[in-house]
């Protein structure tokens, strides 16, 4: 198990899955402005009258219970969770303002941290796999390779790396760029401790390496900002004889719009994915001119998630990519933010995306063309394998 201190999912988004999804400009818009816009309720379709309903009758029964509370006094974000609860939303979330703030910049590719990546090996020790350049992990001069022993005082031994995660980032306090966090750590037989403050650090949410017979491997951690024109960028600066593996294993999602971009550096445009917004059926497109001739395999796992499940969809669909891993995670619906007393913000479901054949994600996932158990470089070499026996898409 492997884990980062960057693009960590908000407190109120891991007792869930992931990332949002998030669809459509005005959802991007409104929730980078503050401004939670309902859907369109007037242009419907004929027959999508009950899931309009059920769904205006959700967000109305969290509203009105969030209102409620204020006005005696009881706290609007236990209520609305409560009414979360009882809706049986699979995905629906409740956050603080203070939480959504933080979503908000982890979709913009920002967070605040100490710049660490760590895994926890067999034996339950923390290993520190990247130190991100320019941090204050960097600056304290941890290495990779580096155990990280203690946070603060407390023994990490044996602990999930997404605690890890936590401490490193001060999740419990609320800790902002600047406060202080103490590591215990251990090189050999050298064991001692570095004090550094808190930054706020941009995510390294695509990485490109090349390996050797002409392979670019193009890794995305997550669908922040940014990160389609990144693909397309790389796509186009690869070597006319290379391959790809676009690596998706991890991936949490993000924004839908950033996941259409980085399909049409592969697709000379054509059907991305279907969604519905309350029963009403809607398309995205990727644009036209993407690389359709050279040889590409999408990377999948278990926490490929959300957007990046709707690009691996659409690849595997459109006969562009052959999928190798394991079967994806299986979120496939579509939020919508709105804004509740106190600055709290309720996400709540209000349809589902289907892959260009019609496939339903939700809950089901993507089953992959080769399934590949292998972890790690392994599974990365196994793809390799794959590609040798390509050639050109075409």
């Amino acid at each position: 198990m492997s884990g980062r201190d960057l693009f960590c999912q908000p407190r109120r988004i891991r007792r869930g899955a992931a990332l949002t999804l998030v669809f459509a400009s005005v959802l991007v818009a409104g929730a980078a402005a503050g401004s939670f816009d309902e859907p369109d309720l007037s242009d419907r379709k004929s027959g999508s009258g009950t899931a309009r309903s059920a769904t205006v009758r959700s967000h109305e029964d969290v509203a009105k219970a969030a209102a409620e509370a204020k006005a005696d006094g009881k706290s609007p974000m236990e209520a609305a969770e409560r009414a979360v609860s009882r809706s049986g939303d699979r995905w629906g979330a409740v956050y603080s303002q203070g939480e959504y703030e933080e979503f908000e910049e982890a979709l913009d590719g920002q967070y605040t941290g100490v710049g660490l990546w760590a895994r926890r090996e067999r034996d339950g020790r923390i290993e520190v796999t990247k130190v991100q350049s320019g941090s204050p992990a960097a600056a304290a001069g941890v290495h990779k390779g580096d155990r990280l022993r203690t946070v603060d005082g407390e023994n990490v031994d044996g602990q999930p790396v997404t605690e890890v995660v936590s401490l490193l980032r001060g999740d419990a306090q609320d800790a902002a760029a600047g406060t202080a966090v103490t590591l215990g750590l251990e090189r050999g037989t050298h064991a001692w401790s570095e004090t550094v403050r808190r930054a706020r650090l941009s995510t390294d949410s695509v990485t490109v390496r090349r390996l050797a017979g002409e392979v670019t491997v193009i890794k995305i951690a997550a669908f922040t900002k940014g990160v389609g024109d990144l693909v397309r960028t790389a796509v186009r600066q690869a070597p006319a004889d290379s391959a790809f593996i676009l690596d998706l294993r991890g991936n949490s999602g993000g924004l839908v719009t950033e996941a259409v971009t980085a399909a049409s550096a592969f697709l000379d445009g054509g059907l991305v994915a279907t969604y519905d917004v309350d029963g009403q059926q809607r398309a995205l497109h990727a644009a036209a001119g993407g690389d359709t001739t050279r040889a590409l395999v999408a990377l999948v796992d278990g926490g490929t998630m959300s957007a990046a499940e709707m690009l691996t969809g659409a690849l595997q669909d459109r006969g562009r990519a052959v999928v190798v891993g394991s079967r994806t995670f299986g979120k496939g619906s579509v939020q919508m933010p709105s804004k509740l007393p106190d600055g709290v913000v309720a996400e709540l479901t209000v349809g589902h995306y289907r892959t260009p054949s019609g496939h339903t994600v939700d809950g089901r996932g993507i089953t992959p063309d080769l399934d590949v158990t292998a972890q790690g470089q392994a599974a990365v070499e196994r793809a390799e394998t794959v590609l040798s026996g390509l050639g050109d898409a075409s």
